[in-house]
């Protein structure tokens, strides 16, 4: 046997201190390393943990109406609202130390290295749900040794940040299930038609099995591969006492009823509304379009579903089929502009423009209410009377004539009141009035009714001539029925973030912008078109209705060669309607003029159908009611044939007797105090019963 010289065991041991002391420089520039990127993690904080999900849209009893769609179907489920049979078998498949390690499960990554070493290639994977978790939020899926040291950097900050119980949650909420199930939740609903929390163990355990490889162990592409799989859970969840083996035994036996459609698939409720919803949160809200889409916002909205469904099948029931009549229809509160209906056209996959909204259409005589408020502003009444004849206005100021018609030239020939001018639409009376008042008079009242279209200084603006938007006639029409309360369109009354947080909540105004009086005094003279009684030398505008029609309201129509419209109120619900042509096309044919009416009073009907009959409330002062006769607007006798129940700005009613029909032209006994005795009530709901 050799013996070691002593210059042969110094040159060893020599060796071996060297060794040790690099070791230890190694092992210590590994500590400082560790140490550093510990640190370097600490310094960064939590990385941010928001993922794509998608926005729900809710209507205004809190059933869901729709979703941003990106092709991914993507919820966030809470962990307490995830059945507990799915956290168990997650776990026991994907990471059955997952509550004792902190991000890295040492045993699983030598044998994967060993594996990999072995095969000269990424072959096995050893990630634990933080490491998942990481790669979901912020990584590719590729196989590389760069990915895994990114991935294991981000593993290192968020569990250094986030607790077990919020890694748990998000790493459910992000794993892919396939068909474009993002999550616990959406894969819930898509396979079980159900919500994560009210999954069985034989459900949670087969959900459980497929993130392993979607198109192999979804039981859409294999029942065979996924009842395999999901055995091979089961067995887990058993090792790993989760469960019995009994329970395994149970589960893997029950039989299973797969969905396999999205549940908000069926969801197709007022297209154009979520359309307005969605430029709402853009433009009223300065959210940007990535937020919108996969912020995981909850958008809760003023959509009545019942008086959708109303508005949306009025339109179908009216309108033929063959014709290209394109219809808008919006349904407001009046109280607050809280918008409850909206139809934008009559099929949005054919054409999405939203004609509610977004056309600018000619209102015609549906203006004539805001320039007779101006009117009453600067002294008129509703027994104020000019003549109706066929006339040509001339101008000094170098304007062509302008000879505006009535429809069917038909004309009083003599004096009317501009409560009979409301109710047959007098165009003669309307011109008369706008430019007694100035012009620029209508142009300024609009804009305090809310109308922002621009209008031009003409004298054919009194019909209506300058194009407005339904949406915002609606709204001005509210106005009126609140009794001059300022309101708004609006379409979204909250949102929240994707963790619940308020982000926008709706503040209702109590701004007056009308004169309550005249306000209301407008409203009286607008139930005029449904009366008969007002029947002069032309029909009431709103004489084709009458009989579908069961409660008060109030309105007036509108229609010019190319558009025609209808808008009226209850208090409860303002809702203007238009229909014509999109390329502005003559409306020619008689049904098609009859359009817009139609809808507006079936839809007002069966969206008002169960909720109580109410009578436009009368202010406590201001206003004073007479009985009038309705062909001249002078105080009533009982000898007049016809006798309306007319109220007035106080002050300005009238004081001079009606002695057309009074017998031998002599006043007779006991009328003045006929004038004052108390109106019944049915008489204040339907005045013209």
């Amino acid at each position: 046997m050799e013996i070691m010289t002593d210059q042969g065991f110094r040159k060893t041991v020599k060796y071996l201190r060297a060794v040790i002391i690099i070791s230890l420089i190694g092992m210590i520039c590994m500590l400082i390393l560790f140490l550093g990127i510990l640190a370097y993690a600490k310094i960064l904080g939590p990385p941010p943990l928001a993922v794509p999900q998608s926005t729900l849209f809710f209507a205004d009893d809190g059933a869901l109406i729709g979703e941003s769609n990106s092709g991914q179907k993507r919820y966030w489920a809470r962990l307490k609202d995830i059945s507990p049979d799915v956290v168990a078998a997650t776990i026991s498949i994907e990471d059955k130390n997952f509550y004792e390690h902190h991000g890295f499960d040492y045993k699983r990554i030598a044998g994967a290295v060993l594996a990999d070493i072995q095969a000269f290639s990424k072959v096995q994977g050893a990630s634990t749900i933080t490491q998942q978790y990481a790669r979901n939020l912020f990584l590719e899926h590729d196989k590389t040794w760069t990915r895994k040291l990114h991935e294991a950097f981000y593993t290192i900050r968020i569990e250094m940040n986030y607790s077990k119980k919020e890694i748990l949650e998000g790493y459910l909420n992000t794993i892919y299930y396939g068909n474009g199930a993002y999550g616990v939740q959406a894969a819930s609903q898509y396979y079980f038609g159900k919500d994560a929390k009210d999954l069985s163990l034989a459900e949670a355990s087969m959900l459980a099995g497929i993130p392993k490889g979607p198109g192999i162990y979804s039981p859409l592409a294999s029942m065979d591969n996924a009842k395999k799989r999901q055995a091979i859970i089961l067995k887990s969840m058993v090792t790993n006492h989760y469960i019995k083996k009994k329970e395994a035994i149970d589960a893997a036996m029950q039989p299973l009823t797969i969905v396999g459609a999205h549940n908000t698939q069926k969801v197709k409720v007022a297209p154009y509304f979520q359309d307005a919803v969605r430029n709402a949160l853009k433009n009223q809200l300065h959210l940007d379009d990535r937020t919108i889409a996969l912020g995981g916002l909850k958008v809760y909205t003023t959509l009545n579903r019942k008086q959708q469904e109303a508005a949306e099948s009025q339109v179908h029931k009216y309108v033929a089929n063959l014709s290209e009549i394109q219809v808008g229809l919006v349904a407001m509160d009046p109280k607050n502009g809280y918008v409850k209906a909206m139809v934008g056209g009559r099929d949005y996959e054919k054409s999405p423009f939203n004609r509610a909204v977004q056309a600018i259409r000619q209102p015609g005589s549906t203006i004539k209410p805001l320039l007779y408020y101006a009117a009453l502003e600067q002294g008129f009444t509703p027994s104020s009377t000019m003549r109706s004849e066929f006339t040509t206005f001339h101008f000094d100021d170098g304007q062509p004539d302008y000879t505006p018609h009535n429809f069917n030239n038909k004309y009083a020939d003599g004096e009317i009141t501009l409560a009979q001018a409301l109710a047959v639409s007098d165009n003669i009376f309307a011109v008369k009035t706008h430019l007694f008042l100035g012009e620029e008079t209508l142009i300024e009242t609009a804009k305090k009714f809310g109308l922002s279209s621009k209008m031009a200084r003409v004298p054919s603006l009194a019909l209506g001539t300058s194009g407005v938007r339904v949406i915002e006639m609606a709204n001005a029409y509210s106005l009126f029925a609140n009794g001059g309360k300022k309101v708004t369109p609006t379409l979204i009354t909250r949102v929240e973030d994707y963790n619940g947080k308020v982000i926008f909540e709706k503040e209702n105004e109590t701004k007056k912008v009308l004169d309550p009086a005249k306000a209301f005094v407008m409203t009286q003279m607008l139930t005029g078109i449904f009366d008969p009684k007002l029947n002069g030398y032309a029909k009431v505008t709103g004489s084709t209705v009458i009989n579908d029609i069961s409660r008060p309201y109030a309105g007036k129509s509108g229609s010019t060669e190319t558009d025609s419209w209808m808008i009226g109120y209850s208090p409860q619900l303002v809702t203007a309607v238009w229909a014509g042509y999109d390329m502005g096309k003559p409306i020619e044919l008689v049904a098609e003029k009859t359009y817009a009416k139609n809808i507006w009073a079936n839809f007002m009907e069966e969206a008002l159908k169960g909720r109580p009959v109410k009578a436009f409330k009368v202010p406590k002062e201001g206003v004073k009611g007479v009985y009038v006769n309705p062909e001249n607007g002078k105080l009533a006798t009982k000898d007049c044939p016809v006798r309306r129940f007319t109220y007035f700005v106080a002050g300005t009613e009238p004081t001079e007797y009606c002695t057309e029909h009074l017998k031998n032209h002599e006043a007779a006994p006991g009328d003045h105090k006929n004038m004052n005795k108390k109106v019944p009530w049915y008489k204040k709901i339907m005045p013209w019963s």
